[in-house]
């Protein structure tokens, strides 16, 4: 498959992590199937040929275009046909300044965009599926991003959990909730209230995503690091919490997942 992928601009690079494409190079007649893990992130992709089907997932079907939120468990993507998609990856505080609803609503879900924003995103549907160069589509989500930035008007619960998501990212998913209500001045029913609006699920699980995440970010660096030291490296109580902790957030054990997958964070990842 042919992957594309580009940095936001400087402007939106406080919100976006990247945009990424994909053009199918599948033979007729062949299937991928794609395992999805929690990754941190909450994408909002454009299918602009033919959709893959879900396995594993409460919902039977996809939209041309679709918001995914947060998730705490694995499901498939089963890609055949001409697959052609463009992809916003938004950072964790990212996808709350360009859509008006709460980002709790969108957990576990994959939500057809048109149900936010229907005529703006059927026309930038249109314009994206008419776009062959990779480039120029950025340009036109890099557009349609700024619009809707330049509408946003409160961004205060944003700023306040800003040092949050650093402290988080920077001691890898393994921090005390208390110590981060309390550097972003909130009691701690108020933070997890408000964590939970603007980033899409609980301080918690995020953070159990995120120490997974590094889980396979150095697991990536350290090829040959033995299971044993790999959950002592990334924070686990034991080799069973982590096997535990794998199968929730993978369906698959450690050894499992290692053996089939290669390691990649799309957390982590620069």
């Amino acid at each position: 498959m042919g992957f594309n992928f580009a940095k936001p601009s400087a402007t939106l690079s406080p919100y976006v992590k990247q945009y990424w494409g994909l053009e199918n190079c599948l033979n007729p007649g062949e299937e991928h199937v794609q395992r999805i893990v929690p990754n941190g992130l909450i994408d909002l992709t454009f299918y602009l040929g033919d959709k893959p089907r879900l396995i594993n997932h409460r919902q039977e079907s996809l939209e041309n275009t679709v918001l995914s939120g947060h998730c705490n468990s694995p499901y498939d993507l089963v890609v055949t046909g001409n697959i052609r998609l463009f992809a916003v990856s938004f950072k964790p505080l990212g996808a709350s300044m360009f859509f008006n609803l709460p980002m709790s609503e969108l957990f576990g879900c994959i939500v057809p965009a048109r149900f936010l924003l229907k005529e703006s995103i059927d026309r930038l549907e249109t314009r994206l599926s008419e776009t062959v160069d990779f480039t120029d589509k950025v340009w036109l989500i890099e557009e349609f991003l700024l619009m809707q930035l330049s509408q946003k008007e409160n961004c205060f619960g944003q700023k306040r959990l800003k040092n949050s998501i650093e402290m988080i990212t920077r001691n890898k998913g393994i921090v005390d909730v208390d110590a981060l209500a309390s550097s972003s001045c909130w009691s701690r029913k108020q933070y997890e209230r408000n964590f939970q609006e603007i980033v899409g699920t609980s301080p918690k699980q995020f953070m159990r995503t995120i120490r997974f995440q590094h889980t396979l970010h150095y697991k990536a660096q350290h090829r040959h690091t033995k299971l044993t030291e790999l959950a002592y490296e990334c924070g686990f109580a034991d080799q069973s919490h982590m096997i535990n902790e794998f199968h929730d957030l993978s369906g698959v054990t450690p050894k499992q997942f290692f053996a089939e997958c290669e390691p990649f964070s799309d957390y982590f990842s620069e």
